[in-house]
């Protein structure tokens, strides 16, 4: 039976050899990475990146391109990282066993930042469509970019906004100690002091915690009119059940990690009306993207038969400028076609996308979101912060 295995094994290992031999051979096969966390609390989030990625590998299949004279098959690999560095380091290790020939990922800043510097290594391009933190595009890489704002972007713009449009004077800040929460609270806080306003109390939690009654309790007594939190939904939907159980009737702000559609699930009753705000990357309500990023909305109930939770518009977008710039460069080597990427100019379903000389993006503009009646409804388009 050892040496029937055995036969089986080496047997199996000579064809798929010979099948990547031959793929390589006629260059019809492109492998195309995708990491997200598909296991633990950030899973629903993960998932829903996964179907974003997936409708853009079946659309770009159903265009039949050829690109250096040969007609290309898109070949989507999914890889979770449980939105933990380790396991994060690990799946970007299996993308570039497999060689695929850009990622899409990761969602977390924690993972896509240790990731980032095995991709470079690689010579691999990386598109994240959620990551947040400054120093993912500060590195050096060249072939690192994101299609959202970074958190100079994202809580700059927040905390002016909360100053400025929101007219609060006194604001408590919690983050979840994960580099996007503490990033993205961070810049919130220096922004809005900047602006005039007062930090009244500074908290943290961590990204899997479920009690919250003892910093609630201490924030309660310095009576602020905004709690700030830097996280995620799945932090942030129990931590509103709880300030409803201290009766806190205060608002509530926070970056993309908490503008989902599933937060009215998590937080239920407590997510009140127009008592919760949050942002998202883009101009969501821009004439000129608002129709497209509908259509996008729509196709993906019909396909999933679930609605969009966050970041799979991004990813779609992501996943369809990657494949532009192969096209544009007429091949799907990345030495070849990362110039392309970096030049290329793209009217996705989340708006314009370009990029800077960093990998960010030019121009970013953030759509403020508040929640009535159990549902996420658009305010207005801010133009996002560049202050550093």
């Amino acid at each position: 039976m050892f040496r029937i295995n055995i036969l089986i094994a080496l047997t199996s290992c000579m064809l798929f050899i010979s099948s990547c031999d031959q793929n390589k051979g006629n260059n019809n096969i492109v492998r195309i990475g995708h990491v997200a966390p598909l296991t633990g609390n950030q899973a629903h989030l993960g998932k829903d990146n996964e179907a974003g990625f997936n409708m853009a590998i079946a659309d770009l299949n159903k265009r039949n391109l050829v690109i250096d004279g040969k007609p290309v098959v898109f070949e989507g690999l999914s890889e979770d990282d449980a939105a933990d560095p380790k396991q994060g380091t690990s799946a970007a290790q299996k993308l570039i066993d497999y060689e695929v020939a850009g990622v899409i990922g990761h969602l977390n800043s924690g993972t896509t930042v240790p990731a980032s510097a095995m991709y470079n290594r690689a010579g691999i391009p990386q598109i994240s469509p959620s990551a947040t933190l400054p120093k993912y595009t500060r590195q050096g890489f060249k072939r690192a970019y994101r299609v959202v704002a970074n958190d100079i972007q994202l809580g700059g713009s927040l905390g002016k906004y909360s100053f400025g449009s929101l007219g609060l004077k006194k604001v408590a800040v919690i983050d979840d100690r994960t580099a996007y929460g503490a990033g993205v609270a961070k810049e919130f806080q220096r922004s809005f002091e900047k602006a005039g306003g007062k930090i009244v109390s500074r908290e943290y939690t961590h990204d899997k915690a479920t009690d919250f009654f003892a910093i609630l309790t201490a924030i309660k007594s310095k009576n602020p009119d905004l709690i700030f939190f830097g996280g995620m939904d799945a932090i942030a939907g129990p931590m509103l059940r709880q300030m409803q159980q201290l009766n806190m009737n205060i608002k509530f702000f926070g970056g993309d990690g908490i503008c989902t559609t599933e937060l009215p699930n998590l937080a239920g009753e407590a997510l009140g009306d127009k008592k919760v705000f949050c942002a998202e990357a883009g101009g969501l309500i821009d004439p000129n993207t608002i129709e497209k990023n509908s259509e996008f909305k729509k196709r993906f109930l019909e396909i999933n038969n679930v609605p969009v939770k966050l970041y799979s518009p991004y990813v779609y977008d992501a996943t369809m400028m990657l494949v532009q710039s192969m096209v544009d460069a007429d091949s799907t080597n990345p030495n070849i076609y990362a110039k392309y990427l970096s030049d290329l100019t793209y009217n996705g379903v989340t708006g314009p996308i370009s990029f800077d000389d960093f990998g960010d993006v030019k121009n970013a503009s953030l759509t403020i979101f508040t929640f009535k009646n159990g549902e996420k409804f658009p305010l207005e388009i801010i133009k996002a912060s560049t202050d550093s």
